[in-house]
């Protein structure tokens, strides 16, 4: 060993707390998955059963029974339909909250992140009140446009940090060779701004795909998501927790695969669109 080598022990003592941090948040998905391959006889075990014989039996079970593809589809298009409606309208506010002028314009820019702080179990019954209202309480619809209004404060943040690190000088110059507001947008800002709108696209992806408590209020047998599912392996004979579980790793998947593909484009859309503007 090198007479001049140092061990830099706080280097060491980081990654290790890093790595402890990292087994900690990932355990509860093991123990997750793991159930998922038990029979109820094994989960029901007094002491913790680490090994045991794998079944794909709840796998089968929620793959052919409860109509798992009429959910699967309703989660897909309520999960796409919240994220268009979310970008589109997040894209245009963020443009008017950056470039135009109106009155209570910077308090707007500043306090749109603090209405996601709102439970969403406050939003539960006005929310349910007023789709009742418009007869959409049922359907796939009442679950989108929620779902949009859950997504939009985060999107309008983080592409308003992107726009206001755009020269307008861009923009100034696309106008003075014809383009009108619209042009502007589309053809010269959202190219730019297609990392912010990935992290935008995720987050909304998750809020959608993931929601439980408003998709069980709002939802019938024949619109109810994914999520929903799992109440129905709660039963007066007992809870079939190797179901729940294989349902949740199902309902896990998807979330932490684009997550995991999309790693890069988080990090440079969160460092670099949010900035204060």
């Amino acid at each position: 060993m090198p007479r001049n080598f140092k061990i830099n022990w706080t280097a060491i003592a980081y990654y290790v707390i890093l790595v402890v941090l990292a087994l900690v948040a990932l355990f509860p998905l093991y123990m997750m998955f793991q159930t998922s391959f038990k029979r109820q006889v094994d989960i029901m075990s007094v002491e913790p059963t680490w090994i045991f014989t794998p079944t794909w039996s709840n796998y089968e079970t929620i793959f052919t029974q409860q109509k798992f593809d009429r959910y699967l589809t309703n989660s897909i298009i309520v999960g796409l339909g919240a994220t268009f409606l979310t970008l589109f309208s997040a894209g245009l506010a963020s443009y008017a909250l950056a470039r135009m002028k109106f009155p209570g314009r910077g308090i707007m820019a500043q306090t749109t992140l603090l209405i996601r702080m709102v439970p969403t179990a406050v939003l539960a019954v006005p929310i349910f009140a007023l789709w009742q209202n418009y007869n959409i309480e049922d359907g796939r619809i009442g679950l989108i446009l929620f779902y949009t209004a859950l997504g939009l404060p985060f999107a309008i943040w983080l592409l308003f940090g992107f726009i206001k690190q755009i020269p307008i000088e861009l923009e100034e110059a696309a106008i003075i060779d014809g383009c009108n507001t619209w042009q502007v947008f589309f053809q010269i800002l959202f190219p730019l701004m297609r990392a912010g709108y990935a992290v935008a696209a995720i987050f909304t992806f998750r809020i959608a795909w993931n929601e439980f408590l408003l998709a069980l209020i709002l939802t019938n047998r024949y619109t109810r998501t994914l999520p929903v599912e799992t109440t129905l392996y709660i039963t007066e004979q007992g809870v079939e927790w190797g179901r729940i579980a294989a349902m949740g790793t199902v309902l896990v998947v998807p979330p932490l695969v684009l997550t995991f593909f999309s790693a890069r484009q988080i990090i440079q859309g969160m460092t670099a669109g949010a900035v204060k503007g």
